[in-house]
Order: structure tokens, then C-alpha cells, then sequence
């Protein structure tokens, strides 16, 4: 990665942008205090609500940070569809003495206030998710010293990531605990991902650029792998998760390690587009019939999940996470910085003496 970039970080340590509630000020400040890249959310915020948060950010850790934007998405949803996953999610309206969400709430997560606050309060980094914005939004927050990064699943995506003259990619493999940033929706490409280190690998053939890698990265041991496989730093997420700081209902946090809890599926359930979570009722219940129809379910399910974590009960939950949630570990996020790079650490030296990770 370009030495001005990772300058702004000592530690090759990302904590991924988690939408919802997760990556709050707090979680941002401490890991960059501790010498990784923290990350604020912007998705399904307001342009205020992002604005607020940077500040807030700000008067917490003079370090450089990065704010992530869902890019807007195409209307390519079947009313139909939705009405009928709507009929179908009436019972869980009632259980849980909630009204279905408005599918028509939005499409574009006010994509473009985000921008206007990004070009005129300037942050050091800003990640897409969903696609990649095209080179003039680019060269706009290059021009107030801006790094631009953006997610990308296959070779394919990361050649436009590199066409639009974003500074980095980031391969996320289809171990990604959440939302899978794909740039296009294709149903029939469900359960096709690749897997981390065989993204990296060809993504590192495909694009000159550097690369930062996500995918079920829980130990400092794993950072080394991805290093040692190309990338220039590690994105994580569900470690981040169930730190003190994180925003993450207390519910969500248990059940990482709850052995109810046993493995993670990729679920269009709740949102209507391919994200990995825990599987419990409601995604195995309705799972198997939800359309694609993003970000249609997402705001049709909302008021449920929500009606669900006032209630207690995580099998109603969207519990986004990884392949390596079992591996969580509940410490103050700055800790979980410390701990990860004294892994990191250990594992080059093992691998310089000859030793195996």
C-alpha cells in the first residue's frame, strides 16, 4: 500500500465499518488510538447523523479515521415479490406487536448529502460498499486529501475499483461476517463467493493497487496469513464486535459465543440482499423466500428486528458475523489492537524462523 496511506496507521489493523449501531465514535477512537484504522458507518444514517458522528469522533482521537458509504442501488426489485414476503412476515408483525416497514422508504441512503458533507468537512479516508463511485466523486475527495478505498468480491469488481482511481480495494471474502459488497445482486450467484486467501490471490493478479483484506479474520496469526498472501492490511469485523466499546445490542454480543449458536449462513432474510449472520429462527424461517429486493426487505423488516432486541429475543435478530464468531473475544477494543498485534508479531517471527503460523 502507497507509504502516504499507511502512514496514517501504524498497524496494519482495520476495523470494519458496521452499520446499524456498531461502530460508534467510541469503537473508532479507541482502535486508532491504539494504532489501527477506526471506521465510522454512514449507512442508513443521515447525512446530519453521519456529520454528528464525525465530529464526536473527532473530539475524541486526533488520529485519522475512515467514514463508509453504501453507494445507491438500482431498482431492479419485483413489487411483487416484496408483497408477497411482506404477507408472509404478517405473523411476525404480530408476534412481536409491530408494523411492517415502509419498502418504499429509499434507495439511495442520501448518498449524495454524504458526499457534499465528506467534500466540505474532509476526513482521511472514505470506503463504498455496494459498488464504486465513479471518477469524478473520486477525484472530488482526492482534491481535499481524501484516500479513497472500496469493497470488491471478485477480480472483475476490483478492475472497475482500480478504474475509478480509488487508492486501494478491499477484498472481502465470502467468509465476511454481514452484508457481502458485491456490486451487482445477482441471485443466481448465491453461495458462489470466493473465499479470502484464494481473493487475494487473484485480485493481486488482476489490479496493481494495494489491497486490504476481510473475511473472518479473528487472530493476529490470520493477519499474517493475508499479509503473506499480498495484502498490505487486515479489515475485521466481527472481532470488533464484541468489544466493550462496540454499539452491538448486548444480545447480538452474547450469542458470538453462545453454543446456540452454532454457524453462520448467508441470508437475504432480512435485508433482501446476501448477508452472512447467525442462523436462528427467523432466518431459517424465512430465509428460503426472500426475494432479492434490496433496499426494499431492509426497510420492510426493520421495525421487526428492532420489536425483536426490545423483546430479549435474539431468534427474531439479524446477527450479522463471520465464519470466526466463535473465536470473539470481549475486551476493550484498544486491548483487542494490542493483543491482535502481539499475535501478529509472534507469528512473522515464527514464519521468520522457519516456524509455521
Amino acid at each position: 500500500m502507497s507509504s502516504a496511506l499507511t502512514d496514517l496507521f501504524p498497524l496494519p489493523i482495520v476495523q470494519a465499518p458496521m452499520a446499524g449501531g456498531v461502530s460508534v465514535p467510541q469503537l473508532a477512537a479507541a482502535v486508532c488510538e491504539a494504532g489501527g484504522l477506526g471506521f465510522l458507518a454512514a449507512g442508513y444514517k443521515t447525512a446530519d447523523g453521519m456529520y454528528q458522528e464525525i465530529k464526536q469522533l473527532r473530539s475524541l482521537t486526533s488520529r485519522p479515521f475512515g467514514v463508509n458509504v453504501f453507494m445507491p442501488q438500482p431498482e431492479y426489485a419485483d413489487p411483487a415479490a416484496v408483497d408477497v414476503y411482506a404477507h408472509q412476515l404478517a405473523g411476525e408483525a404480530t408476534w412481536y406487536e409491530a408494523e411492517l416497514g415502509d419498502p418504499d422508504s429509499g434507495r439511495d441512503d442520501g448518498f449524495e448529502a454524504k458526499l457534499v458533507v465528506l467534500r466540505d468537512n474532509p476526513v482521511p479516508v472514505v470506503s463504498f460498499h455496494f459498488g464504486v463511485p465513479n471518477r469524478e466523486v473520486v477525484d472530488a475527495l482526492h482534491r481535499v486529501g481524501t484516500f479513497v478505498l472500496a469493497a470488491a468480491t471478485t477480480p472483475d469488481e476490483a478492475r472497475a475499483v482500480e478504474r475509478a482511481g480509488a487508492d486501494g480495494v478491499i477484498a472481502q471474502g465470502v467468509e465476511a461476517g454481514g452484508h457481502q459488497g458485491t456490486h451487482r445482486d445477482v441471485p443466481e450467484l448465491d453461495g458462489t463467493g470466493l473465499g479470502l486467501l484464494s481473493l487475494i490471490a487473484q485480485v493481486r493478479e488482476a489490479v496493481s493497487i494495494p489491497i486490504v483484506a476481510a473475511g473472518g479474520i479473528m487472530r493476529g496469526s490470520q493477519i499474517a496469513g493475508v499479509l503473506a498472501a499480498g495484502a498490505s492490511a487486515a479489515q475485521l469485523g466481527t472481532a470488533f464486535l464484541a468489544t466493550h466499546e462496540s454499539g452491538a445490542n448486548a444480545l447480538h454480543k452474547r450469542a458470538l459465543t453462545n453454543p446456540l449458536f452454532v454457524r453462520t449462513e448467508l441470508t437475504r432474510a432480512f435485508s433482501g440482499r446476501p448477508a452472512r449472520g447467525l442462523v436462528n429462527r427467523f432466518l431459517r424461517e424465512h430465509g428460503p423466500y426472500a426475494p432479492a429486493a434490496y433496499p426494499e426487505i431492509h426497510h420492510l423488516t426493520s421495525p421487526l428486528r428492532k420489536a425483536a432486541a426490545k423483546a430479549g429475543d435474539a431468534q427474531g435478530m439479524a446477527l450479522w458475523a463471520g465464519q470466526g464468531h466463535r473465536m470473539a473475544r470481549e475486551l476493550p477494543a484498544g486491548q483487542l489492537v494490542e493483543v491482535l498485534a502481539g499475535e501478529l508479531a509472534a507469528a512473522r517471527a515464527s514464519l521468520a524462523g522457519g516456524g509455521v503460523l
